[in-house]
């Protein structure tokens, strides 16, 4: 009996050794994908931000306390407009006492213009009109004594003492016209009008402080950033609100340094926003290269800028965006999966299916995008191509190709 039971037994020893050695020469399974013929479009994916094309800034110009805010931001106003008024009633009484200032110099000036004060000025003149009337009336009697003594009618002491009074008319005349002149000098004329002068510039400097106290649009768009509310403090230099066309908008594309040969003028870019409500995308174009490299965070990048349109204006500044570049587009381009390709040996290369075996291919690359990349060289349309497992490849090995 127990010789069969050891036949048996040694039958099924016999099985197990050939059942592992026909296991262990069979083929080995790996995934595969093929080298196909398509047009392979080269995206580059980045970030960037949105600003708008055309836009300027409102800072106030002086310290103050903020009135009135009549806008909001969104609001679509012209150049000039309101957009927030700063108290005002200090400059306001500075120009009502510079305009009486200005006032009562101006009556000045025009007294110093008419020869000096109303009342005194009326007085000389009376007494001139006075002096010339007696000064008259003594040139008449002196000439009549002065024909009388002629004709010996009269004595020669009366025809002097005429005269006498004639002259202390005229010295009388020339005594009140030296008083008049002396009314007004010179430099009472440049006081008044120094003090006219005076009074203009101090009320043009509260007219321009009452001016600077409204805050007007400096130009027209959109109110897309308002940094006061009634109530605010202002200092020199602080933001009042931001004012732009937002129907095109410029995008600051930011591209890592080794990616920045991928760029061209005139590529198509596709802009993308998360935060939209609606899934859209907006076009535009590459319109100016980096100008220099700088670091953002832990990264290299140029700054490359773009102009989208935006009618809707649902994208808003400072809009945190995805950049899609198209690179390049290359029609029948012999493309496999960007995985397949490997480093060994300092060489670029796939590891292909020869028959039944794998072989070591070396090949050239082309451009490439998210998922493939083009084969320039080294393989032909049709064949495969071996996918990345954790068990390592070695030429010669027999394999059994399994396509995903």
């Amino acid at each position: 009996m127990w010789k069969w039971l050891l036949v048996v037994f040694l039958v099924l020893v016999a099985a197990g050794g050939v059942l592992l050695y026909l296991k262990s020469n069979e083929p080995e399974e790996y995934p595969f994908a093929k080298a196909t013929v398509e047009t392979l479009v080269s995206n580059l994916h980045t970030n960037g931000k949105a600003e708008p094309l055309e836009w300027a800034a409102l800072r106030s110009e002086q310290s103050g306390r903020v009135e009135t805010v009549p806008v909001h931001e969104g609001d679509i106003v012209p150049k000039g407009a309101l957009l927030a008024q700063m108290a005002s009633s200090q400059a306001e009484g500075e120009l009502a006492t510079a305009q009486a200032r200005m006032e009562q110099a101006k009556a000045q000036l025009e007294a110093v213009a008419r020869g000096g004060k109303s009342a005194e000025l009326a007085e000389i003149d009376s007494n001139l009109d006075r002096a010339r009337f007696d000064c008259e009336s003594a040139r008449k009697e002196h000439e009549s004594v002065s024909r009388l003594v002629a004709k010996e009618a009269a004595a020669p002491l009366e025809a002097d003492r005429a005269r006498e009074r004639l002259e202390q008319r005229k010295l009388e005349i020339q005594a009140l016209e030296r008083k008049r002149k002396a009314l007004v000098t010179a430099a009472d004329r440049s006081v008044a009008e120094a003090q006219v002068r005076e009074a203009e510039t101090a009320a043009e400097l509260a007219r321009r402080r009452i001016e600077r106290n409204r805050l007007l649009a400096p130009m027209a768009g959109t109110i897309y950033t308002l940094a006061v509310r009634p109530g605010s403090y202002l200092n020199p230099g602080d933001m009042v609100a931001s004012v732009g066309h937002l129907d095109r908008m410029r995008v600051r594309v930011f591209v890592d340094e080794p990616e920045l040969g991928r760029v061209a003028l005139g590529q198509t870019v596709t802009i993308t926003w998360d935060a939209s409500a609606v899934k859209k995308n907006w076009s535009g174009t590459v319109e100016r290269l980096a100008a220099s490299v700088e670091p953002v965070g832990t990264r290299q990048v140029g700054e490359v800028l773009c102009t989208i349109e935006n009618p809707d204006r649902d994208l808003v500044p400072g809009a945190n965006v995805n950049v899609e570049i198209r690179s390049s587009v290359v029609p029948d381009a012999l493309t496999i999966p960007k995985e397949a390709l490997r480093r060994e040996a300092n060489e670029t290369g796939v590891w292909a299916l020869d028959g039944e075996t794998i072989v070591w291919r070396q090949v050239r690359v082309g451009v490439s995008s998210v998922t493939r990349t083009q084969v320039v060289s080294g393989l032909k349309a049709g064949e495969s191509v071996a996918l990345p497992t954790e068990r390592p490849l070695r030429a010669g090995v027999r394999i059994r190709a399994i396509y995903p």
